[in-house]
């Protein structure tokens, strides 16, 4: 499957790169990183074509079952939980309900470009076969399928009296059949055998049917309480905000709808960060709007003259946001924090002119008007000049390459179009203000305000002194340069750095990996135990603990993942309760349960930049070298890199050392016995594996059937003894006499 896709998909317009992931479950998934900047709807079509090409090559399951091709964010906008409040109720029927009613309504969201459980909690009719009862009886899996095929089917029968027509019809019928069944009792009654003496074999006596899970290889619970987890995945370039906002009015729509003793809760909400850390910067804002003018008025003394500097704040914000609007930017973090910067930069100009306007005043005696006119004489050029060095310095912000330069391109163009609005400002707006509002200038000649007027001018006359010295000694400057440039470049050597700083976003992600062939009932054990624990911590608000899923690893019933919410931030405001203390706290408690590899980490500081902080390595295999090799070279990297102190810790979850039993067939002796290869293939697949027979309509929807040997049949290797394949004239031959089994090692993922 994996080959003629990427082989089709490989060099797709605007790719960067591809990553796939193929288990030994049968999933095989497929992600698509595209250069920064490209439409994903057109990279969503581009990719859909390429897929089209490749369907020719695939197998005919894989046709029948179908590709699905999505975009998405690779972070969660939130999850959702939904539960019963009786815990002692089987969670399958809620999981359902959630995938037909919550998830189809809030994909249609606008914003949402995916809303799914953690792994698979759909219905399938569940046919477990009982491979002694079909040998006994002369049967094999391949007859209950094509009895199943057979008698489980559309059909269109037709209808009665419809053109053309016998002269005089008067009316018509439709013919309704039953095609396909809907329960239990109907598959139980499917005619796998008869005989010429009257005998029948019904699908009820050689198998158990129950309309189940089409997967039981994963669980999830919220603080210890069973229910199905919804993760919401937002659409790219879509308002995280407004998304989320629409996902609660639709929640809200539902709540009437919702089944007895069903309950919900939003336990995660991405947008919940943003909401604290705009609130935050809006009050940053406002203190340093207060700050500014307040200080202008400190130097100014005149409420009129602080006024105008003070309404060049507003009007340049205001310009900002539509220039902003008008570019498709948005009021974001990276917005606000060049707006907090600008507010100090958008009063230096006008706040320039208002004092050389008061100075020609008390100078020359003018009055407002003239005064004002005289002064834009003198300062025309150097605000012109000041304006242009700060544009030097945040115009090339805007045209980094890459993920940084799309990060700080809204933080140069906000800084950029402050900037120039503050000048246009300075050189119209201030001067017709100070012609109408200023007075004769009165300075204070006691109090509080007279002595900041003597500090000022002493310190003035000591730096004009200095400057004055400094200007003659040219070799004293250079070296003062050349000690605060050697300074400089030292301080930059030892001040970390990095892309991104991590956020405390109230949330961490805990993923567990047990040693490779754990059987699923440890896997539950283990996240039961962890979440436990970790509910038990200071801080913690939740615990969701997922099985048989991983982000790092994915589907496999040896991994877990554990979400772990945080309670709200004015909640942990000692240093304990901080979530790099939560962090370590767990982590130590990772450390002493045995067993498993535990990880903790936190996301992403911005949504979509992958999962986690840190970076990922991928060791390609160019030459095709084998799994084992693969898994040394992997292991030998991760002691070096944890050696390396720039690294807080490396791990990887490739292992080729997962035990599995190789099958090995006698083709010859098949042969000779007249059984076809593909039916011992089949018969296994069937039996020990799982097998899709056709579809069922449930509650308007289409589930699988799927035929698979009950559980007491799957224990051990030596199971594979208890089953028959049937030759081609008709004897019945144990598979054991057919192949061989070996133990070997090899990875449960490519």
């Amino acid at each position: 499957v994996a080959s003629p896709l990427e082989a089709r998909i490989n060099g797709v317009d605007d790719m960067l790169y591809m990553s796939s992931t193929a288990t030994n479950s049968g999933s095989y998934s497929l992600s698509i990183y595209f250069a920064v900047g490209t439409d994903p709807d057109i990279a969503q079509v581009n990719v859909l074509n390429r897929v089209q090409e490749a369907q020719s090559s695939l197998p005919s399951e894989v046709i029948e079952q179908g590709i699905s091709v999505r975009q998405r964010s690779s972070d969660m906008l939130g999850v959702l939980y939904f539960y019963y409040k009786d815990t002692s109720r089987d969670v399958l029927p809620l999981a359902n309900w959630v995938s037909i009613n919550v998830s189809d309504t809030l994909k249609r969201v606008e914003g949402v470009s995916e809303a799914s459980p953690f792994g698979s909690h759909d219905y399938s009719m569940r046919i477990w076969l009982d491979p002694t009862r079909l040998t006994a009886l002369g049967l094999t899996a391949d007859d209950v399928i094509s009895a199943i095929q057979e008698q489980n089917l559309l059909a269109a029968a037709g209808s009665i009296g419809t053109a053309p027509m016998a002269k005089g019809q008067q009316v018509q019928y439709t013919l309704k059949v039953k095609g396909r069944l809907t329960d239990e009792a109907e598959f139980r009654d499917i005619v796998v055998q008869t005989n010429a003496k009257g005998g029948i074999v019904r699908l009820g006596d050689v198998a158990r049917v129950e309309l189940g899970s089409e997967s039981y290889a994963s669980e999830d619970t919220l603080n210890g309480q069973p229910g199905v987890p919804l993760a919401v995945y937002q659409t790219p370039g879509s308002n995280a905000l407004q998304t989320m906002e629409n996902v609660r009015d639709a929640l809200k729509a539902l709540e009437s709808r919702l089944p007895d003793g069903v309950g919900y809760d939003v336990v995660y909400d991405s947008t919940k960060f943003v909401s604290a850390a705009i609130e935050e910067i809006v009050l940053t804002l406002f203190i340093t709007f207060v700050l500014v003018v307040g200080v202008t008025y400190i130097f100014l003394q005149d409420w009129r003259a602080t006024l105008i500097p003070t309404l060049t704040i507003p009007v340049s914000l205001i310009g900002t946001f539509a220039l902003l609007i008008a570019m498709g930017f948005s009021a974001n973090t990276i917005t606000l924090f060049a707006l907090i910067l600008a507010i100090g930069l958008v009063v230096d100009d006008a706040i320039v002119v208002v004092e050389n306007v008061q100075r020609v005043m008390d100078d020359e005696g003018l009055d407002a008007r003239c005064a004002a006119e005289r002064s834009m004489e003198q300062v025309t050029g150097p605000i012109i000049a000041t304006t242009l060095v700060l544009l030097a310095v945040f115009v090339p912000v805007g045209f980094l390459p890459g993920i940084t330069g799309q990060i700080y391109r809204q933080f140069a163009v906000t800084i950029c179009v402050a900037v120039l609005l503050s000048a246009v400002n300075a050189l119209s707006l201030s001067p017709a203000l100070c012609s109408l509002l200023l007075g004769k200038p009165k300075m204070a000649r006691r109090g509080p305000l007279a002595w900041f007027n003597r500090a000022l001018n002493g310190s003035r006359n000591v730096y004009v002194a200095v400057s004055g010295w400094l200007v003659r000694k040219v070799v004293v400057a250079l070296l003062i340069l050349a000690i605060i440039g050697v300074g400089v470049w030292r301080l930059f050597g030892i001040v970390p750095t990095s892309f991104l700083p991590e956020e405390d976003k109230g949330f961490m992600i805990v993923d567990v990996q047990l040693p490779d062939g754990a059987a699923f009932a440890r896997t539950t054990e283990l996240v039961d135990d962890l979440s436990r624990r970790i509910k038990s911590i200071d801080g913690v608000d939740f615990v969701i603990g997922v099985r048989g899923f991983s982000l790092i690893s994915g589907a496999g019933e040896n991994a877990g993942i554990a979400f772990v919410g945080l309670t709200p931030w004015d909640e942990r405001t000692t240093p304990e309760l901080q979530i790099k203390s939560v962090q370590n706290r767990i982590r130590g408690m990772a450390a002493t349960i045995a067993g498993a590899n535990i990880n903790v980490f936190v996301p992403p500081a911005i949504q979509g930049l992958g999962m986690s902080g840190g970076f990922n390595l991928e060791l390609q295999a160019l030459e095709g070298q084998a799994p084992q090799e693969i898994d040394g070279v992997a292991k030998g990297l991760m002691v070096a890199l944890n050696q390396d102190p720039a690294i807080a810790y490396a791990f990887t979850s490739y292992s080729a050392n997962v035990p599995q039993l190789a099958v090995n067939l006698d083709r010859t002796k098949a042969r000779m016995l007249k059984v076809p290869v593909s039916r011992v293939f089949s018969t296994l697949q069937a039996n020990l594996g799982s097998r899709y027979v056709n579809d069922i309509n449930l509650n308007d929807r289409v589930f699988q059937v799927t035929v698979q040997a009950d559980a007491a049949f799957r224990d051990t290797a030596e199971d594979i003894a208890r089953l028959y394949v049937r030759s081609d004239d008709g004897n019945m031959v144990p598979l054991s006499s057919l192949v061989a089994v070996s133990t070997v090692l090899g990875p449960q993922s490519v």
